[in-house]
């Protein structure tokens, strides 16, 4: 058996696998933190923080306690180093941000010790997607507009 070369050991640039991971964050004691779509923004933001270290951000879902998210996380990461930065930088904005969250979180653990992940090939992306889009109407949730509410009569 012949071993043939093709002479070029030129490196491929940039992260060619697929590791997307649909991930779901969980607020301490489980208050409802995001029923203001300011608090929303925040988060988000906070998450495509992180975009600049070569993270990819899919769809978020959020209901009152909790949120999904689909991430393609670089390979010089682990899922768990992947979630102490996604956690550590959104509670860091969350607290910057709304200083009212200190009163509810005194000791700056916005997050709970609760986190689910599960692997999303390209396979079942699109139904993931699906499900974190529906998020809002799966738990009944109505996300307070930014601006001023109007007072009833």
């Amino acid at each position: 058996m012949k071993v043939v070369y093709s002479g070029s050991f030129k490196k491929i640039s940039g992260d060619t696998r697929n590791n997307w991971v649909t991930m779901m964050f969980v607020t301490h004691q489980r208050y409802n933190c995001f029923r203001k779509q300011l608090h929303i923004d925040t988060c988000i933001g906070a998450f495509r923080e992180l975009e600049r270290f070569g993270f990819e951000f899919g769809e978020f879902g959020f209901a009152w306690n909790h949120v999904h998210l689909q991430v393609n996380i670089p390979k010089r990461y682990s899922v768990e180093n992947a979630e102490i930065m996604l956690k550590s930088r959104s509670a860091k904005r969350m607290f910057e941000q709304h200083p009212g969250f200190r009163k509810r979180y005194p000791r700056g653990g916005f997050w709970s010790g609760y986190e689910h992940h599960v692997s999303t090939g390209m396979m079942n992306l699109e139904e993931s997607t699906k499900y974190l889009q529906d998020q809002q109407r799966h738990h009944g949730v109505i996300v307070m507009p930014v601006g001023q509410q109007k007072l009833l009569n």
